[in-house]
């Protein structure tokens, strides 16, 4: 396999933020060390120590390891007797804080599923999104997913949740009540349930593996203008098809234009966002990614763009890598008109990968660009349009979800104004679908 392809190969499997991408994992220890010495470390909680040394060895984007002495970091690390696995671990944590890049990290196992689930956009339960009232306490069903066994079981929003298999939610956090009703697949869970107008009563369901919505989006009737409001929340296994279907369902519906919401969306797989940049852009650079060698990786659109309607781009403080990318490739392509507050500014891309006994490790392998050649590090992404968002204000919108995409949401209000006295919302461009 050619330089060209490996890095290729390497950036297909590469996230951004604290999503996962899992790649295979190399091989135990590195040449040289007799079958003995193997064998002991095999043994051990060394092997997992030796298995992270070597990927960061191999892969972290600077090659002076932050003027660590690598080496004999791998020598500090292997020579000492641990009693624990958690021992090493925290061994293993305080090398790769010498790395002085908090991108560059050591999960354990429980740690790494929780990110594998999150970044596959999948969970094992029975699909219900749940809140609880400020004022009563009460739990109760915010939203059924789709395709999920509560809404097959007749759930609806605004059920209560009044029991989970035989103990009640008196008293419980929406956090406590979401840990009972998870579980593994194939397992039941009874709920009581309590619904205006009926008497309270128990369903059964199983639990099963849940594609969780990356995307939500609706159509908005704002005067004279149908706008297709999307919401982007993160960059995970499922968001690219998601995206694509709410593109469609819209354009369906006649809409005039879009806002895309990448607001509070910390990033993602790498590759995800490269496929939605394409839906939007017909032609241009995504992104430039460069890795520890100096060697440069482009990714383009490729004439694949299924949309060509005025687009605004609402981003914040807290839109972050993947987001980044998205945002950036848009704006420097004169694709739309990105609003909102600066980015979060992080260039980084990593890779993950799985361990040995089941724990994982992150590490950062190229730094990327946007395709203006602009470094966002520390930085972010400017809006086209600045929006300054009061502290009050951004409390409202948090307590009460149901305010935003409307007048009371000042980036979305600014986003409709400017779509309204301004309908291409942006400056022609090139790769203007045509």
């Amino acid at each position: 396999m050619n330089l060209a392809s490996r890095r290729f190969s390497k950036f297909r499997t590469a996230l951004l933020s604290g999503a996962i991408a899992t790649t295979a994992s190399i091989s135990l220890f590195v040449p040289g060390l007799s079958q003995s010495v193997r064998a002991a470390l095999q043994d051990s909680p060394k092997a997992v120590l030796d298995e992270a040394w070597q990927i960061v060895n191999r892969d972290f984007v600077d090659p002076s390891f932050n003027k660590v002495d690598w080496q004999a970091a791998r020598q500090q690390l292997l020579n000492k007797n641990y009693t624990s696995r958690e021992e090493a671990y925290s061994a293993l944590r305080k090398a790769l804080e010498k790395l002085n890049d908090p991108y560059t990290r050591f999960m354990d196992p429980k740690q790494y599923e929780a990110l594998t689930n999150q970044t596959s956009g999948e969970l094992t339960g029975v699909g219900m999104r749940l809140e609880q009232d400020e004022k009563t306490k009460t739990i109760s069903v915010a939203e059924p997913m789709e395709d999920s066994p509560a809404i097959r079981a007749g759930i609806q929003a605004g059920d209560q949740i009044l029991g989970i298999d035989g103990k009640s939610t008196e008293g419980m956090t929406v956090g406590d009540a979401a840990g009972m009703i998870r579980g593994s697949e194939g397992t039941k869970v009874t709920l009581k349930i309590g619904r205006t107008g009926k008497s309270p009563f128990e369903v059964t369901l199983t639990r099963a593996r849940i594609e969780v919505a990356a995307v939500r989006y609706t159509l908005k009737e704002e005067g004279k203008t149908r706008v297709g409001y999307i919401r982007l929340q993160e960059f995970s296994a499922h968001a690219g098809e998601q995206m694509q279907k709410a593109i469609k369902k819209l354009k369906d519906d006649k809409v005039d234009a879009f806002v895309l919401d990448l607001r509070g969306n910390p990033g993602g797989l790498l590759r995800v966002s490269i496929d939605i940049a394409r839906m939007w852009m017909n032609t241009g650079a995504i992104v430039r990614t460069v890795d520890r060698e100096g060697g440069s990786e482009e990714m383009r659109a490729n004439r694949t763009a299924i949309a060509d309607q005025p687009l605004v781009v609402l981003v914040d403080d807290n839109s972050a890598s993947a987001s980044e990318i998205l945002a950036g490739a848009l704006k420097d392509n004169k694709r739309a008109t990105v609003m909102g507050g600066q980015t979060f500014g992080k260039a980084l891309v990593q890779s993950v990968h799985s361990l040995s006994d089941g724990s994982g490790l992150a590490v950062t392998i190229a730094h990327y660009y946007t395709p203006n050649g602009i470094d966002i590090s520390h930085k972010g992404v400017t809006p086209d349009i600045k929006v300054d968002v009061t502290d009050e204000q951004k409390l409202q919108l948090a307590s009460k979800p149901s305010l935003v995409a409307t007048q009371n949401d000042p980036c979305y209000a600014r986003a409709i104004a400017l779509l309204k006295t301004n309908p291409s919302a942006r400056p022609l461009a090139a790769n203007e679908i045509r």
